[in-house]
């Protein structure tokens, strides 16, 4: 059978060996690398789907998780799926709901037919399993959806660690078998091995074997040093198919999407942009300002004056800031837009930058401008 998700790689960089491409699915045709805006609730929190596409959006991130508890999957399939759902005609990816099960429960129990855990909502006990995460993302009818996989925390032993990865490599299996719409629903694997490499072989070894149609590499960007997800990129994406597609989970800061795109990685996805300008931290082509500081009461310029989005074309930072200050509702909705258009305008630039082969060069231009390069620099 055809995969409905396909990747079409256009080229890579000679300075890099970073990957331009087009990744296909039912619902469009998008660049790599891209980043996609995450709507947790079928929602990407205070921006509307028309302002998304506006600034350029093509794809995004929903979580399995949260939408079995709200409304419940089969509410999202008596509407038609995710995409009627919420109004959105582009893609949507979904993830298996693992993660939250590994990080918002208080109680849980691995066990070989999968996870009991409690709600974080309310507390009722409950039970995830391979066949039950892809039986939720066959039901919200996303265009790409993930295996159910264990994400152990960091940092782990080793002897955790090759369990944790023989279990996904059986989950994965069972998820491939659970898959009742692989026509129009493409299903990534994960890699999992976290920082010990021959772990991380292992784990892409099986799930290369199982053919999918595209891959993640999940258990990153969960506490460890930027220096180890970037070593840890660098033996682990040669590992995987060139002629599709892989996805870093969970990473979108500024810096780790140009290091990521570096070393071979063409989907990012985060909560990052608009979880920090809920709290009045916004992204800049000249760092990072936090625009509750007091600094800025009389500032009359924009939040970012290289920026061309609504809110920098629109409103100031003193208006911005008395709006935050003020638990304004709008004030978050302009910092939350202006954050997600700065970071797919990123990677707009980091598209171009390896159409003329000049990566490692923006890169460098890139972190010097922003700060990265000082010494105790702040990150978000």
């Amino acid at each position: 059978m055809t995969s409905p998700i396909r990747f079409e790689l256009i080229k890579t960089c000679k300075q890099t060996g970073a990957r331009l491409g087009v990744l296909h699915t039912p619902h469009g045709s998008f660049e790599t690398p891209m980043f996609m805006p995450v709507g947790t609730l079928a929602t990407v929190k205070t921006l509307s789907p028309e302002e998304l596409k506006e600034m350029g959006a093509g794809i995004i991130l929903s979580n399995t998780y949260h939408l079995w508890l709200r409304p419940g999957h089969e509410i999202v399939k008596e509407a038609g799926g995710l995409h009627s759902f919420m109004n959105w005609d582009r893609g949507i990816l979904t993830d298996s709901g693992g993660f939250q099960v590994f990080s918002l429960s208080d109680f849980r129990k691995i066990e070989e037919e999968g996870v009991y855990f409690r709600n974080h909502l309310n507390g009722d006990k409950l039970f995830l399993s391979p066949e039950k995460a892809i039986e939720i993302q066959n039901a919200l009818g996303s265009d790409i959806i993930m295996a159910f996989d264990e994400c152990p925390p960091y940092p782990a032993t080793y002897e955790y660690m090759k369990q944790s990865v023989e279990r996904t490599s059986r989950w994965a299996e069972r998820c491939l078998k659970a898959h009742k719409r692989p026509d129009v629903q493409g299903l990534f694997g994960i890699v999992q091995g976290g920082e010990f490499e021959d772990l991380r072989r292992q784990s892409a070894q099986d799930l290369v074997s199982l053919d999918f149609p595209g891959y993640a590499v999940g258990g990153l960007s969960v506490g460890e040093p930027k220096e180890v997800m970037n070593r840890v990129l660098e033996f682990t994406t040669p590992l995987l198919p060139a002629d599709k597609p892989r996805y870093l989970m969970g990473v979108g800061s500024p810096d780790s999407l140009i290091d990521g795109a570096i070393r071979g990685i063409d989907m990012f996805d985060c909560v990052l942009p608009t979880r920090i300008g809920r709290n009045g931290t916004v992204m800049t082509s000249q760092g990072r300002v936090v625009i509750k500081n007091a600094q800025y009461a009389r500032d009359f310029s924009p939040l970012d004056p290289n920026c061309d989005c609504y809110t920098c074309r629109n409103y100031t930072r003193a208006y911005i800031r008395h709006l935050i200050k003020c638990d304004e509702t709008f004030g978050i909705r302009l910092t939350s837009y202006h954050n997600v258009y700065f970071l797919i305008k990123l990677m707009e630039q980091v598209r171009q930058a390896i159409r003329e082969d000049r990566l490692r060069d923006f890169r460098d231009e890139f972190f010097e401008r922003y700060g990265f390069n000082k010494p105790n620099a702040r990150n978000f």
